[in-house]
């Protein structure tokens, strides 16, 4: 299977990091194809951030769709993960979604950088209607960007949330929530007995379990205008699933 391993930030070393630990956990056959955002914020650490990452997802996703097999959004937010869905036949994952479906119905807290996003991912699990197993979310001061240019640094205060999650929110498992923090699973693991659930593996598990999306098919055409020449033929229905 070809994934196209999606980054709807604008920075290059996440997505290298991303599909770096992608390819550790990859199964046999699976090919990482990684995209990056063409515009946008360099790391999404805000709502206006995350808006505007709805559309690069939608725009990088329609620039290499052709080419691959699957799409595995890599934004712990999913940005944009409704919207190509809508418009793919082909299988889409987004981390967050994968992460809670990979807790099993088990009490979950999710673990990530940068303080916004405790209310943003509160807002989109209430969206979603994902949050009825929330325990808690709790953040720590690195962004994900700066957790992923020296993760060794944040592993002691990402176990210590970690913790806290188990011990004051009453959670079953910890979601390590971010793109920044990939490969940071195993090295958790080694500090803590606190079950942990990494959205990467999920994303890579739920893609083989996933039944083909349902495009938009005989849904009327969009006329669109300023949109890339890929993203606007993919609304207008002129690019083929």
């Amino acid at each position: 299977m070809r994934i196209l391993l999606l980054n709807p930030n604008t920075t290059p070393a996440i997505t290298d990091l991303v599909a770096r630990e992608a390819r550790k956990l990859a199964a046999p056959g699976d090919e990482i194809v990684p995209a990056t955002g063409a515009f946008g914020a360099k790391y999404i650490v805000t709502r206006a951030g995350y808006a505007i990452a709805a559309h690069a997802a939608l725009d990088a996703w329609a620039r290499h769709d052709a080419q691959t097999d699957a799409t595995l959004l890599a934004c712990f937010g999913d940005p944009g993960l409704g919207a190509i869905r809508e418009l793919s036949a082909k299988p889409v994952v987004g981390m967050l979604d994968a992460a809670v479906d990979a807790a099993g119905g088990k009490r979950y807290a999710i673990v990530t950088g940068g303080a916004l996003w405790d209310g943003m991912l509160r807002e989109i699990l209430a969206a979603s209607g994902r949050n009825k197993n929330l325990a808690g979310i709790r953040t720590v001061a690195p962004s994900g960007a700066e957790i992923a240019a020296d993760p060794d640094a944040a592993i002691a205060s990402l176990v210590a949330a970690i913790e806290d999650c188990a011990a004051k929110d009453g959670a079953e498992c910890v979601i390590l929530g971010g793109a920044g923090l990939a490969g940071l699973a195993t090295p958790i693991r080694a500090r803590t007995a606190v079950a942990i659930v990494d959205p990467l593996a999920a994303s890579l598990d739920a893609l083989h379990k996933t039944i083909a999306g349902t495009a938009m098919g005989a849904a009327p055409a969009i006329a669109s205008d300023g949109l890339s020449a890929a993203l606007a033929a993919r609304l207008d229905g002129k690019f083929g699933n």
